[in-house]
């Protein structure tokens, strides 16, 4: 199960295994319309309406689940504020118009941060057998408010090498506390800095990959 696309009356719905960590809001909160675990369709866009699978998307931090109208038109909009959360012991959540190496991406993504992960740059859970600890609740910076908080944010992958991320940015921890914010930052992805979120070079003597998967 990777990408699939299923319409229903009034919505269409996209869902990217590659992206999908799990976190089971889509499950949980609407069961009727997301059913795991069956023989044939899983997913059933004929019962909910545009609305609501919107929210339901809002609440997909991956970015795993989209959707649009029967005709095409966008559901999703910008966030008015560029984020990127630290999920205590996993990944990077990112929310803003995003692009990976020029690539549009949405507005929402999880990208590995513990160097474990099969599907890189996305997270897949390894972070979890592989013992990854990460503070959610990282130290603040003295950062002045930007001027502009949300426009495109850029994230180009460095080989074998960090996150290079530009764009108005606020990291945010997962009690919703701000960091820091930049218009440029390297976000380790390593899983070895000893400055999390950020990058110190300790890639290069941990030997960190990441020619394989999405990239």
């Amino acid at each position: 199960m990777s990408e699939e696309t299923v319409r229903g009356t009034e919505v269409i719905i996209h869902f990217d295994g590659r992206r999908c960590i799990h976190s089971r809001h889509c499950v949980l909160d609407r069961p009727d319309v997301f059913v795991p675990n069956v023989n044939g369709a899983w997913v059933h866009p004929e019962h909910i309406t545009p609305a609501e699978v919107l929210e339901l998307a809002h609440n997909c931090p991956s970015g795993a689940i989209q959707c649009e109208g029967m005709d095409g038109s966008a559901l999703e909009s910008a966030p008015q504020v560029n984020t990127v959360r630290l999920r205590e012991n996993g990944p990077l959540a990112f929310r803003a118009p995003l692009t990976i190496d020029g690539s549009p991406q949405g507005f929402r993504l999880t990208l590995c941060r513990c160097g474990a992960s099969t599907c890189k740059p996305f997270c897949d859970n390894s972070h979890g057998a592989a013992g990854f600890t990460a503070s959610g609740e990282a130290a603040t910076v003295e950062s002045p408010p930007l001027t502009e908080r949300a426009g495109p944010l850029a994230i180009e992958l460095i080989t074998d090498g960090p996150l290079h991320v530009t764009g108005n940015l606020e990291i945010v921890t997962g009690t919703g506390r701000t960091v820091d914010r930049a218009t440029e930052c390297w976000l380790c992805r390593c899983g070895q800095s000893k400055n999390k979120p950020f990058c110190d070079g300790s890639h290069r003597t941990a030997g960190f990959r990441s020619n394989f998967g999405a990239e």
